[in-house]
């Protein structure tokens, strides 16, 4: 945009807030009862109760006992490792007053997500059934409240095996699909004339705020702008349409349409398009946001008002190469599934926010959201941090000829779409039942589906017919492998071909199995050895991925996590459930280079030593580190100082692992330190330990301290220590945790320790003040930490 425009928004600006001085831009006296009113989390004060089941709303009614419950909510703690979830009737219960302040307002609850099947009533009338666990629906209230007196909202929600929606029966499951109003309700009041919900809609490549960039460069960006409006008004109504970019609190373009008119009970749709001189590009390395500001006037009344957090950038494939904003880049990425120990998926905002950062600490920059849309929260987390993210619709090993089956995930692809479409971290939308051999006039209609919802973007999938980007898993690769002739992601790898190399697709054929200690399944608990097995593997699996053309890659998984059909946890993870992290944690985080810093996660020079240094140990002593060089000293004597390794395995990484060679274990301590042009810039100890004597307490932040009032669940480590402070790493020593103040024990009381930790989950209240947690063991010298 040119200099003189600019300057016109300037004195725009300054004369909007010169005018709420003077009485003479007074607004009218009916601004009140039209200024937008914000929509807010309507999470508490539900009551809940379930049943195996399947009940009417009038045994419903009947039921006596109610648990007072608040939002996001799971139908029941589960397990550690989850063997029988529970899948049944969940019911919920909201007494609805109504306020002076609504009255003439459109008033709409709008619920995030809830498994799986949703039945809503309102004073004991049926207003909406909804199919689908994963995406937004909403409800009008408008003309069914009553204002005379309280209004009660029930809803039942039914999370049994669904053959509509899919995917597999729970008990062949390889993940859990839990249940529940497991993220926000809000509450939505608008006026007559407002912005409707992108979903809620149901407009194609339209309904709430759209926003595009048909031209981005370093030099100057175009983003274009459709805002869908919605008249429940009789009458017609004249507005205007004002967008104003801000980047922090700093105005860099407002700009306001003409006078439109809408007629009674329509809809109507606004375009605009914005030129930015010089913008700040989003991308991985630089995630820039801006705030868009959407208002409508009606008159010189504001009468809805939305901010949109956008990026500004470009994904484009050249010779099936990505450049980001210009820049060829290739995404090292993970696989995540969202469940949470003991809760499933009612997790709060804070603790997607610590997932995501987790995931940006441990050397990633893109996430692939399997099999499933994950939350809003995680969403916006990998926007702020720089997560590029593949986005999904549910599916897995499932495919049915069923229209109402095909035309549920039709729509589930439109609105997935329409939720997601603004965040700058979509790279693409995979539309595709994941390992679900799905005909190819199917296929034909997700990507159609696609080019109408989002024109210019790009669909992926797991069979290389039809989509713009081909998903492969490893283990498919080696199985029959081609050279790809569009954009190529390696979707999965690291995990399924060490474990069953030759089962194919069917998850329940056991043949072939290799050994426990080859596999990458390992548990925190399982030691050195095949902690260290797991590592090698990822490494050996990730180098051969850069040999094919593949512009990202994504291992098999983050967290370990619950499967349906299966007794034991999946185990693949490079962190535990409990998000502790594993050696190959470390592999990952080496591989991001040194350069790269940020206060929002771990990052810069880093250096591990993957042992614990005991008898056990191997004294071939790996070490993972993003810098040139590494030293490694035993007890004060210089093992060697040398550059990373180089094999087979290590010539296509960024930063291979360095081996060390020690001619013989020595109890003591072992310390690397990691050079950059000949600067030390890491170091890392590691000590052989004595027997443990205390406990040591910490809870895990990851970027967002505990959060009182919003049911926020944290991690409270009680790692076994030594005399001298040393981690001891010994399993299945139980601790008791007690906890005081305004919180509670998610997880049970007493809990054994996995590599010398015992971790316990807990739910922060309505208060952060005098939460106290303690943990006991024996004659070891217990631990206190009080949680701000």
């Amino acid at each position: 945009m040119n200099n003189k425009n600019y300057h016109r928004t300037k004195i725009y600006v300054f004369t909007l807030a010169l005018c709420s001085l003077i009485a003479a831009c007074s607004p009218s006296p009916n601004s009140a009862k039209t200024s937008p009113i914000a929509d807010s989390h309507y999470d508490k004060d539900w009551q809940f109760f379930s049943s195996t089941n399947a009940l009417d709303l009038a045994a419903a009614q009947q039921q006596k006992e109610w648990e007072p419950v608040q939002i996001p909510h799971t139908p029941k703690i589960e397990p550690l490792v989850v063997n029988e979830q529970f899948q049944g009737d969940a019911w919920y219960k909201k007494t609805i007053s109504t306020e002076e302040s609504w009255k003439g307002k459109q008033i709409s609850l709008k619920f995030e997500a809830a498994m799986n099947v949703a039945d809503v009533w309102l004073n004991g009338e049926k207003l909406v059934t909804h199919v689908g666990g994963y995406l937004p629906f909403t409800v009008n209230l408008t003309e069914k409240l009553k204002w005379d007196a309280p209004n009660e909202l029930m809803v039942r929600l039914d999370n049994r095996d669904n053959p509509i929606t899919g995917p597999k029966p729970l008990k062949d499951l390889d993940f859990n699909t839990y249940g529940g109003i497991y993220r926000h309700v809000h509450l939505q009041i608008n006026n007559d004339l407002h912005i409707t919900d992108a979903v809620a809609a149901g407009k194609t490549a339209s309904g709430g705020i759209f926003v595009s960039y048909p031209q981005v460069t370093k030099k100057q960006a175009t983003i274009q702008v459709k805002t869908h409006l919605v008249n429940s008004h009789s009458d017609a109504k004249k507005f205007r349409v004002e967008q104003t970019l801000l980047d922090g609190d700093t105005v860099v373009i407002n700009q306001t349409s003409e006078q439109q008119t809408i007629n009674g009970n329509a809809d109507i749709e606004n375009t605009t398009q914005l030129h930015v001189e010089t913008p700040q590009l989003w991308s991985p390395k630089t995630p820039n946001l801006y705030n868009l500001v959407t208002r409508i006037y009606e008159g010189n009344t504001v009468v809805d008002e939305q901010t949109t957090r956008i990026g500004i950038r470009e994904f484009k494939w050249v010779k099936n190469q990505l450049l980001i904003n210009g820049e060829a880049t290739f995404l090292r990425g993970v696989n995540r599934h969202q469940e949470y120990p003991y809760v499933g998926y009612a997790t709060s905002d804070a603790v997607d926010y610590r997932d995501a950062v987790k995931i940006k600490s441990a050397g990633f920059d893109y996430v692939r959201l399997s099999h499933y849309p994950h939350s809003p929260a995680f969403m916006a987390a990998a926007d702020e941090l720089g997560l590029v993210l593949l986005d999904s619709i549910l599916g897995w090993q499932y495919f049915s000829e069923d229209p109402a089956f095909q035309a549920q995930i039709q729509q589930t692809c439109r609105d997935l779409i329409r939720r997601d479409r603004n965040h700058p971290s979509v790279l693409a939308w995979e539309c595709s039942l994941n390992e679900s051999w799905m005909t190819e006039p199917f296929i034909d209609s997700l990507t159609k589906i696609i080019d109408e919802e989002y024109p210019g973007a790009m669909s992926a999938g797991w069979q290389e017919y039809g989509y713009d980007i081909y998903l492969q898993a490893r283990q498919h690769r080696l199985e029959h492998y081609k050279e790809p002739n569009k954009p190529y992601i390696v979707s999965e790898y690291g995990d399924w071909e060490y474990y069953a190399m030759n089962a194919g697709l069917n998850q329940t054929a056991w043949a072939n199995l290799l050994q426990a200690d080859r596999s990458s399944r390992q548990l925190l608990s399982d030691g050195e050895t095949r902690l260290l097995q797991q590592a090698s593997n990822i490494q050996e699996a990730h180098n051969d991925n850069l040999n094919t053309p593949a512009f990202a890659d994504g291992y098999w998984v983050m967290f370990d996590y619950n499967r349906g059909y299966s007794p034991d946890l999946e185990s693949s993870g490079i962190m535990s459930i409990e998000r502790l992290p594993k050696y190959s944690y470390y592999f990952y985080q080496s591989q991001r280079d040194a350069s790269e810093v940020s206060d929002k996660f771990s990052s810069g020079p880093m250096i591990f030593i993957a042992s614990e240094w005991n008898e056990k140990s191997d004294t071939n002593v790996r070490i993972f580190s993003n810098a040139d060089s590494v030293e490694l000293i035993l007890n004060g004597k210089i093992i060697a100082k040398q550059t990373p390794d180089q094999n087979e395995n290590t010539k296509n990484l960024k930063h291979p692992p360095f081996t060390f060679k020690v001619e013989k274990f020595a109890a003591g301590e072992l310390k690397a330190t990691g050079y950059i042009d000949g600067k030390a810039v890491a170091e890392h100890k590691v000590v052989t330990t004595g027997a443990a004597t205390n406990i040591r307490l910490t809870v895990d932040t990851s970027g967002k301290a505990p959060q009182a009032g919003v049911k926020d669940t944290v991690f409270a480590y009680a790692q076994l220590v030594d005399s001298k402070g040393n981690a001891v790493h010994s399993n299945n020593v139980p601790v008791t945790f007690n906890i005081s103040g305004t919180a509670k024990l998610i997880s049970p009381a007493e809990i054994s320790t996995s590599g010398g930790i015992a971790t316990a989950l807990i739910e922060i209240g309505d208060s952060l003040e005098g939460i106290s947690l303690k943990a006991n063991s024996g004659e070891l010298t217990p631990a206190n930490i009080n949680i701000q």
